[in-house]
């Protein structure tokens, strides 16, 4: 009840409304008359005091006709007849139904509220005495130091002034284990310092951290409805229309047509008028929107806007970037080999020295590789050179050691290692050649290996029976090594910018409704043309502003989840359209032939639109992927 209650002041009129119906049914129980009509005239006006207000502002203010009005004119309508106990009831069960979307909305609304409370809303800023000061979160400014004691969030995205810090970042990735950060490292608003208290330098100003930016994504998505709720809630207003026309048409038939009498041809009107309302059917598909996207949201997938959610089920083709989406975005040491001669563990220890002496990512690769390898590791050389574009030479006494590219270890292109070596270079690999005194020694092969689960996401897909493309700025064989190692039906290789947009609306034109996942500035093109772009929550902020949907925690297995999501939405969707319309046409009918009289017929009503709401809702419980 509390739940229910919470931000909710229409259900609390809602109840009172209710009390007020019982007592005034006392009151009618013991025969005490007007007072039964005084008390259910003021649990008319408590319980329909919100939708009176909204129907009557819309008509005044946008001159628009919905459904609020319908339910006061049947109200008003009972009420002039004499039925005050089924005009009171039917502004009750009306008001509840509302006050349920008001509480649809209020759970919709618990995401944003959820991600808010990550931000501390001070933050300690750092005096240039050397004291702290504690300021508004909103106050800070780029380039003020602020410290975080332990077990503190972080209030803002910033720079680690500290030589070390240990940050769990679970908010974000979705990792649980906390994750080591040097100096001059990104550290972001709303992780945990786990360590020691530290100094960060403000980096981003407070509206522009990645926390602000999924909140405003959220909030926009809460007020985009779908493609469905737009469609039923344009044509609110010429149905409402309608109604008002068709009901005294049918009261002058019902009297003189049918030879009812006023009374009973007016009554008749009036729960006409009552069950012909479209409330189930406006109903149908908002809250279940909400609810779906707040569901995505605690996942970390956050759509800009429910069409988007809604129209992903539709789907028939998905291409995927793949440094950073479908592979981990940065090289690893997939194969090593070295000669015979039984000093391997010297040209690893030689390696590593050369390695260390450089910032390239490939030598870094090697460098963490050979930290988890047991080998006896020694100092070697006396001194290291880069030679630019090519690798690092070596020198220890007369031994001159090189690690780098063919053209610059490589003498004798017929050596057996060199013909191994180039096998794996035609196989998509990065491959480090090493050499001591001009002989070829070994090589070490590198590869952006597939991200985890990436294999597994394009299976899903594919036994969804939607087509699965690649596509990559890379070279073919470095396509179609991590194409075939992922299983994707199609790799599109040597793609740039420009050419990846151009792709797209080609495979759109083919295939029709297409969804692009990337991350890179270079993705953003692409993703503005898909029908549903969707950027990694790790990847550029112009590819998240460019796309459609984003994966706050780079997580892919969420695409199978929003797929499922999709499909269980406008499964609801059509359930509940289907449903409203059914039981309107049920309750036209059987009021025609007299079979009903108003109070089941308000049941009626309003109940298909409670039930209807309901069932909206319970797209907020997790989804089970099959």
């Amino acid at each position: 009840m509390s739940a229910l209650l919470k931000n909710n002041k229409p259900m609390m009129l809602t109840i009172i409304s209710g009390g007020l119906i019982m007592i005034g049914g006392l009151f009618m129980y013991w025969d005490l008359a007007p007072v039964d009509a005084l008390v259910f005239l003021v649990s008319f006006l408590i319980g329909g005091y919100y939708q009176g207000k909204e129907g009557i502002t819309e008509l005044v203010k946008d001159k628009t006709l919905n459904v609020d009005i319908l339910m006061i004119l049947a109200a008003i309508g009972a009420s002039v007849i004499g039925y005050w106990l089924e005009g009171a009831l039917l502004i009750f069960i009306f008001s509840l139904s509302g006050s349920l979307e008001v509480y649809t909305t209020n759970k919709s609304t618990d995401a944003i509220s959820s991600l808010m409370q990550l931000t501390p809303d001070t933050a300690l800023r750092v005096k240039e005495d050397g004291s702290t000061e504690e300021v508004s979160t909103e106050q800070l400014s780029i380039h003020d130091t602020v410290m975080v004691p332990k077990g503190s969030a972080i209030p803002i995205d910033g720079i680690l002034l500290s030589d070390y810090a240990l940050i769990d970042e679970s908010a974000i990735s979705g990792e649980s284990i906390p994750v080591n950060k040097s100096k001059g490292s990104e550290v972001i608003g709303g992780t945990l310092n786990v360590t020691n208290a530290i100094t960060m330098e403000v980096s981003t100003d407070y509206g522009d951290t990645l926390f602000a930016k999924i909140i405003r994504l959220v909030d926009e998505a809460q007020g985009t409805p779908s493609k469905t709720a737009t469609l039923i809630h344009s044509i609110e207003t010429k149905y409402v229309k309608i109604v008002l026309i068709f009901v005294p048409v049918m009261i002058l038939f019902f009297q003189y047509g049918l030879n009812w009498g006023f009374n009973e041809s007016f009554y008749r009107g009036m729960v006409l008028l009552t069950v012909a309302s479209p409330c189930a059917l406006m109903a149908s598909a908002s809250p279940a929107t909400l609810s779906a996207i707040s569901n995505g949201a605690k996942k970390g997938v956050l759509y800009k806007g429910g069409s988007f959610l809604e129209n992903f089920s539709t789907v028939n083709a998905i291409a995927f970037d793949k440094t950073g989406t479908l592979t981990e975005g940065r090289p690893k040491v997939t194969y090593e080999r070295f000669d015979s001669k039984g000093d391997e563990g010297k040209i690893k220890a030689a390696v590593v020295q050369m390695e260390r002496a450089s910032s390239h990512p490939l030598a870094r690769a090697v460098v963490e590789y050979y930290q988890s390898v047991a080998f006896e590791e020694a100092d070697l050389l006396s001194s290291i050179n880069e030679v630019e574009g090519n690798g690092l030479e070596g020198f220890s006494g007369a031994d001159h050691w090189k690690i780098g590219k063919k053209e610059f270890v490589v003498r004798d292109e017929s050596d057996r290692l060199a013909a191994e070596a180039l096998e794996k270079q035609k196989e998509g690999k990065t491959v480090l050649y090493i050499s001591l005194n001009g002989a070829l020694r070994g090589f070490v092969a590198l590869q952006d290996i597939p991200a985890p689960g990436a294999k597994e996401v394009v299976d899903y897909f594919k036994a969804q029976g939607i087509y699965t493309i690649m596509i990559t700025g890379d070279n073919e064989a470095t396509g179609q090594s991590i194409g075939s190692m992922i299983g994707v039906d199609e790799v599109k290789a040597n793609c740039l910018p420009d050419k990846k947009a151009k792709l797209i609306l080609e495979l759109k034109e083919k295939y029709g409704t297409i969804v692009m996942v990337g991350d890179g500035i270079n993705d953003a093109p692409a993703l503005a043309n898909a029908s549903i772009g969707i950027a990694m929550g790790a990847g550029t902020d112009l590819a998240m502003e460019s796309a459609d949907v984003v994966l706050v925690k780079n997580d892919l297995g969420q695409l199978p989840y929003s797929h499922q999501l999709s499909k269980r939405l406008n499964k609801i969707i059509l359930q509940n359209v289907v449903f409203s319309i059914s039981v309107i046409l049920f309750l036209i009918t059987v009021n025609v032939l007299q079979l009903i009289n108003l109070p089941l017929g308000v049941i009626g009503h309003e109940g298909s639109t409670i039930l209807v709401i309901l069932n909206g809702l319970r797209l907020l419980k997790p989804l089970k992927i099959i």
